[in-house]
């Protein structure tokens, strides 16, 4: 997923990282932020994705910041261009962002983001020159990213609307406006307001189908099943409510998701790369692999319960 939008000289690119497009497409220098290098699941991979976007953009990157763990960050340690993080050490990528790395780094053409909450609070961030768009912001963000702690009403209502109309490249520009206006923007607002509300039949969806749940051995398990949208994310959420570990089965992968918190690392334990240790997506084929692993995963870890109550945002 990609588009590009142009504000006061600033393009903006809105992409995800198991699909990057041609560098070509981006224009002037660009600077990256809250893109994770490609994992191996989902038909994806650093060598097939991630490679060969920065080696077309060239010496056109001017910076790329991101906290989503790969084992591949050791390979740019050298290369100043490259702020690189855990997802342990930085729970959120705007609080990376600060006022004298945006001002080392220099003027950019292009500032191309990931399509979430946490990518666009990043990108309005860097067009601010690492001026958080409000107080408490960064904080907004890392509380939204990890699931973990209540995000303020501003960020509360983004994220609905970003999950209610998460293909919707005209509300995330509408996004950035709004924050690159420190939030004095209300026909901005109104907008995203409207898309907030929409995610109500979603987390009702949602709900319903979290009645399916199974749990054994401590991890939660549910084939979607559903015809109709919901919200994926609320569905994971109540499933770790009711173990440590919700697996959630739909259009043929897999989407496994633990507490922020609970020490668990996916990544690791599916030989993915990369990505988010506590959130991760595989090929439904590795269902009897996946839930065999998880059993035991769990199993030596008594001290794991279910996550902490969740209230729907």
């Amino acid at each position: 997923m990609s588009a590009s939008k142009q504000e006061a000289g600033v393009r903006f690119a809105f992409l995800t990282p198991r699909k990057l497009p041609p560098a070509d497409t981006l224009a002037g220098r660009v600077v990256v932020l809250d893109i994770g290098f490609a994992s191996e699941g989902g038909g994806s991979s650093f060598a097939g994705v991630t490679i060969p976007f920065i080696n077309g953009l060239g010496n056109r990157l001017a910076a790329w910041v991101d906290h989503h763990d790969h084992e591949r960050h050791v390979d740019f340690v050298r290369d100043p261009r490259f702020l690189l993080a855990s997802k342990a050490e930085h729970g959120g990528c705007p609080e990376m962002i600060t006022p004298e790395f945006v001002a080392g780094v220099g003027p950019v053409d292009t500032v191309a983001m990931h399509v979430d909450l946490d990518g666009l609070y990043a990108g309005a961030k860097w067009v601010l020159g690492g001026i958080e768009p409000y107080e408490g912001a960064d904080a907004d963000a890392r509380a939204v990213d990890t699931r973990r702690g209540e995000p303020g009403p501003i960020a509360t209502r983004i994220d609905r609307a970003l999950r209610a109309r998460f293909r919707d490249e005209t509300l995330k520009y509408r996004v950035i406006q709004y924050l690159l206006a420190r939030t004095q923007a209300p026909h901005h607002w109104e907008e995203i307001e409207r898309a907030a509300r929409l995610i109500d039949p979603l987390l009702d969806r949602a709900r319903k189908i979290a009645e399916r749940y199974e749990v054994e051995g401590n991890v939660a398990y549910v084939e979607a099943r559903s015809s109709a949208p919901y919200d994926k994310t609320e569905l994971l959420l109540l499933g770790q409510q009711r173990a440590a570990v919700a697996v959630v089965r739909d259009s043929g992968s897999l989407s496994i998701a633990a507490d922020y918190q609970s020490g668990l690392d996916l990544i690791k334990l599916f030989d993915l790369g990369g990505g988010m240790p506590t959130r991760v997506s595989v090929p439904e084929v590795r269902l009897e692999e996946v839930m065999q692993k998880l059993a035991e995963a769990v199993a030596q870890r008594p001290d794991l319960g279910p996550g902490e109550p969740v209230e729907s945002r």
